[in-house]
Formats: structure tokens, C-alpha cells, sequence
């Protein structure tokens, strides 16, 4: 039986991923408050989570969806091109991603929040 390929917490990602969890964007941090240990509805996510050479911000396993928070540097054509890439290979594997800007985190938390509770089945 052939196995399947290692695609999550690749170890060479280790220390890249442990430097980004220490050093959350505030975004990412206030975000992660509502995250957290379940506190949204029981979902799991994971921080820093890497799925092939990638590390997205978070990560729910059993709903196979990413949250990404995008800085001002994801608006240069350079980086948008990668992001798209990085999408296009994410979601081959099945995995949806939502995408948002860091201040709408600020502005607009309760949104965001209910966009990935009906994303996850939960009204």
C-alpha cells in the first residue's frame, strides 16, 4: 500500500513556525483571543500551521479551512501573485481559505466570526 505524503507540520517548518507563534501580528493576536482553546463554538484551530512548504496563520483541521490576515504588503503584485499561488495549491487539497485584512479584524471581528461559524456549519 503506497503511503501518503507528510503535507501538515512538515518538521523543517519547526523553528519558523514556533518564531511566528512568539511573534504574532496584533491582528493575529487579538483574533487568536477568539480562537483559542475552543472558545468559538468548540472549533479547534491551530496558529501557525503548516500544510506543504506553507505556514498559514490559523488552521482548522476538521472543518479543512484557513484564516489568513493579510498586512499591506499582500497588496504589492508581487505578493498578491504568490498569495494566489499559495491558494490555488492550498485549496487542491481541498481546503477553503478566507482572507482578511488586518483592520477589518479590528473593525469588523463579529463578521469575520460568523463567516467561519456558518463556513463550519454552525449557525
Amino acid at each position: 500500500m503506497k503511503r501518503r505524503p507528510q503535507i501538515h507540520d512538515l518538521k523543517h517548518l519547526e523553528p519558523f513556525r514556533k518564531q511566528l507563534r512568539k511573534n504574532l501580528t496584533p491582528a493575529e493576536a487579538y483574533l487568536w483571543t477568539y480562537l483559542q482553546t475552543g472558545k468559538l463554538n468548540g472549533l479547534k484551530f491551530r496558529r501557525q500551521h503548516s500544510i506543504k512548504n506553507y505556514i498559514v496563520d490559523f488552521y482548522c483541521a476538521k472543518h479543512k479551512l484557513v484564516i489568513e490576515l493579510d498586512g499591506n504588503r499582500h497588496n504589492e503584485p508581487v505578493q498578491k501573485e504568490k498569495d494566489n499561488n499559495r491558494d490555488s495549491d492550498v485549496a487542491a487539497l481541498g481546503i477553503s481559505i478566507l482572507r482578511y485584512e488586518n483592520e477589518y479584524v479590528f473593525e469588523k471581528s463579529p463578521h469575520i466570526l460568523n463567516v467561519i461559524k456558518k463556513h463550519c456549519g454552525i449557525d
